[in-house]
């Protein structure tokens, strides 16, 4: 893309008045001055002019940082909808965003134009992966009370001290005496310990096992229809929303499958009509969805 493609392009990106000015810089490169107010749509178009830029800018150069640093704020909406995944864990949110950022950088550091994917479906990856990370390295595999969570700190280098001292491993009475517990408490510690990692599915279920196989040959499938009762109990609330006309529509469309033209006869509107009607009905509820799950 030239430079008068690119004016060109900068002049068409509505945004906020003073979110970007319509000049580009020696990099011919757009001034973002707040890139969080920036649009969906905007920010897309702007990242590829970016994108485009960062691949000939050299590294450590201002132009190369205020590209980066740009596509980066230009992006955030990425990491908070991948984070909102993850809202119902222990971890602050803004924790999630954080280290939901980390991948993103990365995918702007091998993202290539050249792929010819849009850069959302190639970053996403990034950062959920980046997240799952987080959470695989930090938690713990069952919910363990934090007191015990500490103890099992306590308790692994009570271990080690005493392991190295006594040249073989204590006893359950020799870590309450020397950490000051009672023996209910070291095992209570020690048994609190195996939740901090959970064991493979693919581990063979039993030693004496002649089967074989491991833990996962043993749970039952996944049911598909547990998709569409997740569906069915996130739509009730969404119809119940609606008029009777629109309720009445959705019945004789999806229950009764009567065409568009028969519900016009019923309706006594025409078949465009009533394709209409369906249409906002159908993309308000595939809002309040997607609302719902994000």
């Amino acid at each position: 893309m030239g430079a008068a493609a690119k004016a060109q392009a900068v002049s068409r990106i509505a945004v906020a008045p003073g979110t970007v000015r319509e000049t580009v810089t020696e990099a011919e490169l757009p001034w973002v001055e707040d890139a969080g107010k920036v649009a969906p749509n905007d920010a897309r178009a702007l990242s590829k002019i970016f994108f485009d830029q960062l691949q000939t800018l050299d590294e450590g150069t201002p132009e190369h940082q205020y590209a980066r640093n740009t596509l980066i704020e230009l992006n955030m909406a990425l990491v908070k909808f991948a984070a909102r995944r993850f809202r119902n864990r222990s971890e602050p949110f803004e924790d999630i965003v954080q280290v939901g950022t980390i991948g993103l950088i990365k995918a702007i550091d091998r993202f290539d134009l050249s792929r010819e994917v849009e850069f959302p479906t190639f970053a996403v990856p990034y950062i959920v992966g980046e997240i799952k990370r987080f959470f695989r390295d930090t938690s713990w595999a069952v919910h363990v009370p934090r007191r015990l969570q500490e103890m099992r700190l306590a308790l692994a280098k009570a271990i080690d001290d005493l392991s190295a001292r006594l040249d073989r491993s204590p006893t359950t009475a020799e870590l309450a005496a020397h950490l000051d517990l009672t023996a209910e408490e070291v095992v209570d510690g020690l048994m609190a310990s195996n939740g901090y990692t959970a064991g493979s599915l693919d581990m063979p279920a039993s030693e004496d096992d002649e089967r074989g196989g491991g833990l996962a040959d043993r749970l039952g499938d996944l049911d598909p229809a547990m998709a569409g009762v997740e569906n069915l109990q996130t739509l009730k609330p969404l119809l119940a929303q609606l008029n009777d006309r629109d309720r009445r529509i959705l019945q004789m469309r999806f229950g009764e499958e009567l065409t568009q033209a028969q519900i016009g006869e019923v309706l006594g509107v025409s078949q465009m009509h009533v394709s209409r009607l369906l249409s906002s009905v159908l993309a308000r509820l595939r809002r309040g969805m997607l609302a719902g799950t994000c």
